[in-house]
């Protein structure tokens, strides 16, 4: 079939739907390939109930449905990803809270973890802006992140993360509660109306700290907006170029005011309260525990494993499917959601 030749005479609505095509194409491979693990199990189901003693068929069969397990999963949390922006590419902004040098680092410790959890699916990242912290890890950090439902997923980690450990800064060797914030905000579409005059906002430049090259370093290349209303400030400091920079503060502006203008609207929605609380004791949503035992527990949903480490390498899927579970009502708080000492 040949293409309509008026197809590109609309850019915008071509680039949408050559995205929907992609994510559609994505969809129906992942769907082929579950099928046809779903016949391999069930073939070597048949063989191994004319054959229990068979060991070989037994360890097959389970090798086919460990691999297939988690691409069920990760189109299973698809199935809940409806929302008007869920399949928006994502801003993700992290601010260490209560704790001093302590917050500072957990702050980095879930900017890796965030870090590594694109790498394992595969999305594109690019660090906006990072504020080093005084002595150690981060004031404050964004990160642009590219892919499929990224926005969808991430708003997940929307709310406060504590994190209980034997703090490496204490030369007593004493337990420290840390606190840092995480928001999300989608990327705004070229459809989206965000209307942002000149007049509500003050744009200044200077000169880029810590690390980014001699080009960033040397020159007035970074750039800071501040938005009167909202009184939302954002920074780029990434490119070496003035221009650029204030390029992507704009598209972070108008996705943090976008995300703003859909807080409005999801008020009443229980699951948005987590974004408007404190970085500080009782308002965390996640808690990461290194001692006196290895523990991480979800306070909204209830699910938890002992498996730290591997969080903390960004393994948070579970997490996330659990959250658009209970997202959607279709889980309840689990027993057992008591505070963590």
């Amino acid at each position: 079939m040949e293409a309509d030749p008026s197809f590109w005479s609309d850019n915008r609505k071509a680039s949408q739907i050559q995205k929907e095509k992609a994510n559609l194409k994505q969809i129906v491979e992942e769907f082929s390939y579950l099928k046809s693990g779903y016949d391999d199990a069930v073939t070597l189901l048949e063989l191994l109930r004319e054959d229990p003693q068979e060991k070989s068929l037994s360890v097959e069969l389970e090798s086919t449905l460990k691999q297939i397990k988690p691409k069920v999963d990760d189109l299973e949390t698809r199935t809940l990803l409806g929302g008007e922006q869920d399949n928006s590419n994502a801003f993700l902004n992290i601010n260490s809270g209560a704790g001093g040098t302590e917050s500072q680092d957990w702050a980095q410790m879930l900017l890796r973890m965030y870090l590594r959890w694109c790498d394992i699916h595969g999305f594109k990242k690019e660090i906006v802006e990072v504020s080093e912290g005084d002595g150690a890890g981060i004031k404050s950090a964004t990160v642009m992140i590219e892919g499929s439902y990224a926005y969808g997923k991430l708003r997940a980690e929307v709310g406060v993360h504590r994190l209980v450990r034997i703090s490496p800064f204490d030369a007593n060797k004493r337990r420290h509660t840390s606190f840092a914030s995480v928001f999300v905000y989608p990327e705004v579409d070229d459809e989206v109306e965000i209307e942002v005059k000149e007049s509500d906002i003050r744009v200044d430049v200077f000169r880029s700290g810590g690390a980014g090259g001699q080009g960033v370093n040397t020159t007035d290349s970074a750039v800071r907006i501040t938005h009167y209303p909202s009184g939302i400030v954002v920074v780029c400091q990434n490119e070496r170029s003035q221009i650029k920079n204030r390029a992507t503060a704009m598209k972070v502006l108008k996705a943090r005011l976008y995300e703003k203008h859909l807080e409005e609207e999801r008020a009443k929605q229980a699951a948005t309260e987590a974004s408007k609380m404190a970085n500080e004791w009782g308002s965390q949503i996640r808690s990461y525990v290194l001692h006196p035992y290895r523990l991480v527990k979800d306070h909204r949903t209830g699910e938890s494993t002992s498996s730290a480490d591997d969080v903390l390498d960004g393994a948070l899927d579970p997490f996330i499917h659990t959250f658009l579970l209970w997202d959607k009502g279709l889980i309840e708080r689990k027993a057992g959601d008591e505070e963590l000492e």
